[in-house]
């Protein structure tokens, strides 16, 4: 699934070709593309005609698309969701299920969603902490590149958790934004095992892993994310190319770029996690 650079990418593009525009059309093609919005695919669309598109925000993962009415579309992106910027003449891409057209007659934004796990729902706002979010976003908590994330409240919050320190990075109510590739690259940065005990950690050994995780996401940012394959592209059809700096994130075989011994993979939480056997032994208490 995406993750902060790659969702960044794409609330730049938004950003940039929707922003300040206002919805003409919307045309539901898939059921499960709102299946989210509750009230159904008839109020979806009328919820959003007439409505201007203000501005495209992020959270984390979570990204949404304001309206001068005060609510938002919340987008979510699944394994598959892509949000494009087409021209009316483009012909349908084979898996579209949102088109959005525009009172000023240009490019049309695109929902395209192979797998239909993502989706699109017309949401109410809160205010937390300062912040205005959609209400389903409000526990999410700030990412590392949030300009008020408090870098000292996320390293307390890490070591209360009391699990294993990847667990935690992957816990949105604790910092957000970090997925499983980022954690692995932030983690093999820091020479430390996914396993390790959260409370066994020390408070600056937390903030260097947080910084690496900042750091490595911003990287990645740089080159428009990573993309494994066709499915995550940014607002133009384009993938991103970090895959190609990744160090530890599925290297499984390949020679650690700091120490040469291949980088193992190992089950986690129904995916996998990568590190290197030699900068990353696992600790005692997990073996």
């Amino acid at each position: 699934m995406p993750e902060l650079p790659e969702v960044e990418v794409v609330r730049r593009g938004l950003d940039g070709h929707v922003a300040g525009r206002t919805v003409a059309g919307v045309e539901v093609f898939h059921p499960r593309a709102v299946r989210r919005h509750l009230p159904g695919a008839f109020d979806f669309v009328g919820r959003l005609i007439g409505q201007t598109l203000t501005a495209a925000r992020r959270r984390g993962k979570y990204l949404w698309l304001e309206l001068d009415s005060g609510e938002a579309v919340l987008a979510h992106l699944g394994m598959s969701g892509q949000m494009l910027v087409s021209s009316a003449e483009a012909p349908a891409e084979k898996h579209l299920r949102v088109r959005f057209t525009f009172a000023d007659g240009g490019p049309e934004l695109r929902f395209v969603d192979q797998r239909t796990f993502g989706g699109l729902s017309v949401e109410e706002m809160t205010t937390v902490d300062g912040a205005l979010l959609p209400v389903p976003v409000a526990h999410i908590a700030r990412d590392p590149m949030d300009p008020a994330f408090d870098l000292d409240d996320a390293v307390r919050a890490v070591r209360r958790k009391r699990t294993e320190i990847k667990r935690a990075l992957l816990d949105q109510t604790v910092v957000s934004g970090i997925g499983n590739i980022y954690a692995d690259e932030a983690l093999w940065r820091c020479s430390l095992h996914w396993a390790r005990p959260t409370d066994r950690l020390t408070g600056p050994a937390v903030g260097r892993l947080l910084t690496a995780a900042t750091d490595v996401m911003a990287a990645a940012l740089a080159v428009g994310g990573t993309s494994f394959d066709a499915l995550y592209v940014n607002v133009n059809g384009q993938s991103g190319y970090f895959d190609r700096s990744l160090a530890a994130y599925g290297q499984e075989g390949r020679p650690c770029p700091r120490c040469g011994t291949a980088i193992r993979r190992e089950p986690f939480m129904n995916r996998s996690s990568f590190s290197c056997p030699r900068c990353q032994p696992r600790p005692r208490a997990a073996r």
